[in-house]
C-alpha cells in the first residue's frame, strides 16, 4: 500500500479542488453566455430576459449588443444585435428595454427544440393545443402560428413562427405583447 505523507495527501487534495472549481466555474460561465446553443423563451433567450436595457443584457450575455436597425423614431423602436458571434440573433429595443428577440440563425431552437425548417405539423405537435394560425398578412403566402401560453404569469408573451408557402419555419420570434406581433418589426 502506497503511504503518503501529509503534505502529499496536502497538495492531492488541494489540486483536485482547484480542478474541481475550474470545471464548474468554466461550466457555469459557458452557460451565462449568449451563444448558438442558446434556447429561445417566451422571456428571452439564454441569460437576456425581455424588459432588460441593452447594457445589462450585454452584461449578462458576456457579449456587446450593437445598433443594427432602427424605425423612423429611433427612440421609439430600434433592434440591437450581437457584435460578432451568434449571428442571426436581433433584439427588438423600445423606450430602453428589450421587448422582443427576432432569430434567423437556423442552430438556435425553442426551448421545445423548434427551429428554422420545422414543419407547421412538428410545431403543432411541439404545442398541442396552444397554436393560433393567421395567414401571413402581408404576403399572404405561408402562416404566422402564434403559441399562446396558458400560464396567467405568461399571458403578456407569445411565441410566433412564421412560415413560408411551403409550410416550413423560415423566422421565429418571442416577447411581450404588444411588439412580438409587430408583423414589420420596427417602423
Amino acid at each position: 500500500m502506497l503511504n503518503l505523507n501529509s503534505s502529499t495527501k496536502f497538495f492531492t487534495l488541494l489540486i483536485g479542488t482547484i480542478v474541481i472549481f475550474v470545471v464548474w466555474v468554466t461550466s457555469v460561465n459557458a452557460q451565462s453566455q449568449l451563444t448558438e446553443n442558446s434556447k429561445l423563451a417566451l422571456n428571452g433567450i439564454g441569460p437576456i430576459r425581455v424588459g432588460m436595457t441593452v447594457d445589462e443584457a450585454s452584461q449578462a450575455a458576456g457579449v456587446r449588443l450593437v445598433k443594427g436597425y432602427a424605425g423612423l423614431d429611433e427612440n421609439f423602436c430600434s433592434y440591437f444585435k450581437p457584435q460578432g458571434e451568434p449571428k442571426g440573433i436581433n433584439f427588438m429595443v423600445t423606450k430602453g428595454r428589450i421587448v422582443r428577440i427576432d432569430i434567423s440563425n437556423e442552430r438556435v431552437t425553442t426551448i421545445k427544440g423548434a427551429k428554422i425548417g420545422d414543419t407547421e405539423e412538428q410545431i403543432f405537435s411541439l404545442y398541442p393545443g396552444q397554436i393560433r394560425v393567421m395567414k401571413n398578412p402581408l404576403s399572404g403566402r405561408g402562416n404566422n402560428l402564434t403559441f399562446v401560453p396558458r400560464d396567467v404569469a405568461d399571458s403578456n408573451y407569445r411565441l410566433i413562427f412564421q412560415t413560408g408557402i411551403d409550410k416550413r419555419v423560415k423566422y421565429f420570434r418571442s416577447g411581450q405583447l404588444p411588439q412580438v406581433e409587430y408583423i414589420e418589426g420596427c417602423l
